[in-house]
């Protein structure tokens, strides 16, 4: 049987732990080729930057909070090899006279080797990180921490010119109350002599309390997905969260579902600091990514090979290459029917593609199911897979191919607004025909990869044909593999025909 000749190493996991100007976290990845899992994520909000900007110095109580979570940490990590484990230190640490004594209690009593990154290694690990979860992404990174704000620009996927600005919300006067006027001005001071250095339509969003701003907005506007990753808000859509949240007391934050109650004090902050970068740095576009600096510390130690291969493909490879019976079955699909989709018009422009790959890789998706159930579980599973590298219009698109591959219906039950409200009705079609053929391949080869070139699947003007080889007529037989072939070509508005 065809086997990839360049199939990932072995998962393994990794182990990060980041000690931030406001939180310190410990988080679990298991790494399997270029896709990036979270496995296990725990944060303690210390708050080691909170008395910075007056003493100069940690806080006495985020030390402590801190050292209690490390203690913890060293604990869950007990038997790992020092190679999978990496500990780094942002801002907070980096500025703070006492940062250095911190650091040697915590390897005194914990045994870790922490990091300190510099402003430049921050900005450039957080575009990385930007990188790691869209290989595509473009403009410039800014990464909200508790006490500062990194900048870097991305050009054709590497990170340039990377600026730290004491922007953060405890570096602007967190935990008391916003005033607004003296903070815009505090801001203007720091952001203005960099800001034509960045200048960009687009800008990706890195930082809890961004992410959190994005939460609010997608409750605003009743947004169907809850997947923070590739959230895009345009220019009016961020600036008018930013000066809703600006303009909340704690008592009416403590009000709206699903932020952060411990991000209350900051909040205000973040959103005030967005409203400024999105006027003076020109964006049009602001896109929240989940990733930042932890996942570029994982990105830049993959091998280069490794790097270049696409976030997207390898999760879904990932997601199901456990559960079904053939790890080679995605990558002949796509062969088989790449040649004949490739006659369709783009849909999505030059990614069409790079999402028949990928769906092709998640054909197993349900493979284990009870049959009733597979097609809803599916969709809802890559839906919100935790996935890089596509965009919430993609992610759906995906999700109702796999709904497809498995269910002849239109519209998963569940699902019908989320459809409605991130896909086009040609986008929703061209889902249900790659389904179709999806499960029109997987019928008419047994799932045997190397059985599918055998019975080629072509499209000329206004026909759908699938033609025997010579010797492989059999194949063709029976009254499954005709109706499968004409649920694909009704869905596509062909003909069917078979030789």
């Amino acid at each position: 049987m065809w086997r990839r000749a360049d199939s990932p190493p072995e998962p393994r996991q990794a182990a990060v732990i980041d000690l931030g100007s406001n939180s310190v976290r410990l988080v679990i990845y298991r790494l399997e080729g270029r896709a990036i899992w979270t496995i296990f994520n725990e944060k303690a909000l210390a708050g080691l930057g909170r008395d910075l900007p007056v003493t100069g110095r940690l806080s006495a109580e985020g030390v402590k909070v801190a050292l209690s979570a490390l203690h913890r940490f060293r604990t869950l990590l007990n038997g790992w090899e020092a190679q999978d484990i990496t500990a780094a230190a942002t801002a907070a640490v980096r500025e703070a006279a006492d940062g250095q004594a911190f650091l040697r209690r915590v390897k005194e009593e914990t045994g870790f080797d922490v990091r300190v990154l510099s402003g430049e290694e921050e900005a450039r690990y957080a575009a990385l990180g930007v990188l790691a979860g869209d290989p595509s992404a473009d403009g410039v990174v800014g990464d909200l921490g508790g006490s500062s704000l990194e900048l870097v620009r991305l050009v054709d996927g590497t990170p340039r010119h990377g600026e730290t600005l004491g922007l953060g919300p405890f570096a602007l006067g967190a935990p008391r109350a916003l005033d607004i006027e003296r903070t815009r001005r505090a801001i203007e001071a720091e952001l203005g002599p960099v800001a034509s250095r960045f200048r960009s339509r687009e800008f990706h969003a890195v930082g809890g309390a961004w992410r959190n701003l994005a939460l609010l907005h997608m409750e605003m506007v009743n947004y169907p997905l809850r997947v923070a990753h590739q959230y895009e808000m345009s220019r009016s859509d961020a600036v008018e969260v930013a000066r809703f949240v600006e303009r909340l007391s704690k008592s009416s934050l403590d009000g709206i579902k699903g932020l952060s109650k411990k991000r209350f004090d900051t909040l205000p902050y973040a959103a005030l600091v967005l409203e400024a970068v999105i006027e003076r740095l020109g964006v049009e576009r602001v896109v929240i990514s989940a990733y930042g600096v932890r996942e570029g510390l994982l990105l830049e130690a993959m091998d280069p090979r490794m790097r270049a291969r696409d976030p997207l493909l390898e999760g879904c490879e990932a997601l199901t290459s456990v559960r079904g019976l053939s790890q080679d079955l995605g990558a002949s699909l796509e062969a088989w029917l790449s040649p004949a989709f490739a006659q369709l018009s783009p849909l999505f422009a030059h990614r069409d593609r790079m999402l028949t790959s990928a769906a092709c890789r998640l054909a197993d998706i349900g493979a284990r199911l009870h049959p009733d159930h597979r097609a809803d579980i599916a969709f809802e599973e890559v839906l919100r897979a935790p996935i890089a590298g596509m965009t919430h219009a993609e992610r759906a698109f995906l999700a109702c191919a796999a709904f497809s591959r498995h269910s002849t219906a239109s519209t998963p039950p569940e699902g019908a607004a989320i459809v409605g409200r991130l896909l086009t009705p040609e986008r929703r079609q061209r889902a249900r025909a790659l389904g179709a053929a999806i499960r029109l391949g997987c019928d008419l080869s047994g799932r045997n990869p190397s059985l599918l070139p055998n019975v080629p699947l072509a499209i000329a003007g206004e026909q759908l044909t699938l033609r025997a080889r010579a010797g492989w007529d059999d194949m063709l037989l029976g009254e499954q593999i005709a109706k499968r072939a004409q649920t694909l070509a009704s869905t596509l508005r062909l003909r069917f025909e078979a030789a």
